[in-house]
C-alpha cells in the first residue's frame, strides 16, 4: 500500500526511529512501527481488516470518511483513503496518515 502524510511535521516524526520514540514513547513507537510495516506490507486496507489486533473501524463525526487502527491503549492510528471506495476496502491502495490521537 502508499501511504502519504498530513503534513511535513507529522513525516517527519515517523521518518526514524529516534523521531518516533520522542513523539510517543519507546512502547507507543513500537507498536507505531508494526502497525506502518503491516500498512506498506498490506495490498489494500481489506488486509488490514484481516489482522484482529488492529481492529480497523471506519469513524465518523469530525472523522467522516476516515479509519482507526489500534496502538496501545487508548490511541489510534487515524488514516484517510485517498482512492477508491470506502465500502470496499480491496479497492483502497493509497492512504494519508492523518494523526495519532486519543479520542475517547
Amino acid at each position: 500500500m502508499k501511504i502519504n502524510f498530513k503534513s511535513k511535521k507529522l513525516k517527519k516524526k515517523f521518518e526514524t526511529k529516534k523521531e518516533l520514540e520522542k513523539a510517543y514513547g519507546t512502547r507507543q513507537a513500537r507498536k507505531l512501527t508494526q502497525r506502518m510495516n503491516e500498512l506498506y506490507a498490506s495490498e489494500s486496507l481489506q488486509d488490514i481488516k484481516h489482522i484482529p489486533s488492529s481492529r480497523l473501524h471506519q469513524l465518523s463525526g469530525n472523522y467522516k470518511n476516515c479509519f482507526a487502527i489500534d496502538l496501545l491503549h487508548p490511541y489510534r492510528l487515524i488514516i484517510k483513503p485517498e482512492d477508491g471506495e470506502i465500502e470496499d476496502l480491496r479497492t483502497i491502495t493509497l492512504i494519508e496518515v492523518v494523526k495519532v490521537e486519543d479520542y475517547h
